[in-house]
């Protein structure tokens, strides 16, 4: 399950100046030099892990969970239900929101406000216009009021913001409230008299609901597969008042970065690609990783990644970051969507 959401104002503490001199890949059991591309067995040569040093780099990119340790957290706008009846033109506006979006685009979104410091209007009226999501049809809300409310962290912050542009364009009155944690909100979403659209996300909201409605000892219903958790968080909001709109290709979900530096130089894009190419591997995260299925663990079992250290660090922040960037560590778990990420 996705760990909560840091506050990303502290994104900009991680930055750190690049290590003047990058490390080298050495052999296994060596101090440095390249490392042999073959051991010998029996005469015949057999591709090796190579003991891979890390590389300081400002850099950061995420490897790709192509096994799909992570539960998927796509960002989704959720809807109170009987809103949604009663305004059939809602939700399409805000599913154009989801068309417009991918992960690169809400890294650059997260940029522009944790590291640049922009206002999340200001970045959120941009990204409208620049995007051309302006609604085609001006009078299509007839003045009708509608709250969007947003989590205290800055992506929900510019996300509910722009779900409130488009509306404003569409001509609803629209006003936008913090109201804090998912636990604050949810309840104020399903009840509709507050707040009738919130950004959400897939996953998290999943097993959210689950337990509200079947227990804190049901069985996970969210993984690593997006329509079957789509289908199940769409049954729970059934249940629970809320209807949602069609998900985005943005996520916002754990995820284990390399410095950028270190993706060039062994050629790596994928955490397979990673335990193909490397063993002995320092991973930095916070000190419940050792234990959590979707951090070591999960990397040692799904992907067959092996360490030779583990450093008790943050979850997703500022001191995993600069360990990466300093070439203290090798792998990092960080937010798919952190404005630190290099984007393609």
């Amino acid at each position: 399950m996705t760990l909560p959401r840091p506050a990303r104002a502290a994104s900009l503490a991680a930055a750190a100046a690049a290590i003047l001199a990058l490390a080298g890949c050495g052999a296994p059991g060596s101090a440095g030099g390249s490392a042999d591309a073959s051991a010998t067995t029996g005469g015949s040569a057999a591709p090796v892990a190579a003991t891979c040093e890390p590389v300081p780099d400002d850099a950061l990119v995420v490897l790709e969970d192509d096994r799909h340790l992570q539960t998927v957290d796509n960002v989704v706008p959720a809807v109170n239900a009987a809103t949604a009846d009663a305004d059939p033109a809602l939700v399409p506006l805000l599913d154009s929101v989801s068309a417009a979006l991918d992960t690169d685009t809400l890294i650059r979104l997260n940029r522009a406000v944790d590291v640049e410091r922009r206002s999340s209007q200001e970045v959120a009226a941009e990204f409208v216009e620049q995007s051309g999501l302006a609604a085609t049809d001006a009078g299509a809300g007839g003045g009708r009021a509608v709250a969007v409310g947003a989590a205290d962290f800055a992506e929900s912050a510019t996300l509910g913001a722009i779900y409130a542009a488009v509306l404003d364009s569409a001509g609803y009155d629209v006003t936008v409230t913090t109201i804090g944690n998912r636990e604050t909100y949810l309840p104020a979403l399903q009840d509709g008299s507050q707040v009738q659209v919130v950004p959400e996300y897939v996953g998290t909201l999943a097993e959210f609901l689950n337990k509200q409605v079947n227990g804190a000892d049901a069985e996970p219903v969210a993984s690593g597969d997006l329509d079957a958790t789509v289908e199940a968080l769409t049954g729970l909001g059934e249940q629970s008042g809320l209807v949602f709109g069609t998900p985005s290709a943005a996520q916002d979900q754990n995820a284990y970065a390399v410095t950028q530096a270190f993706a060039q130089e062994h050629d790596v894009r994928t955490l397979s690609d990673l335990a193909e190419a490397c063993e002995g591997l320092v991973l930095g995260a916070g000190p419940e990783c050792t234990d959590r299925p979707f951090c070591q663990p999960g990397l040692e079992e799904t992907y067959g990644l092996t360490f030779s250290e583990f450093r008790s660090l943050d979850a997703g922040g500022p001191l995993t970051k600069a360990a990466l960037q300093k070439g203290e560590i090798t792998l990092g778990l960080v937010f798919s969507s952190d404005g630190a990420l290099a984007t393609s």
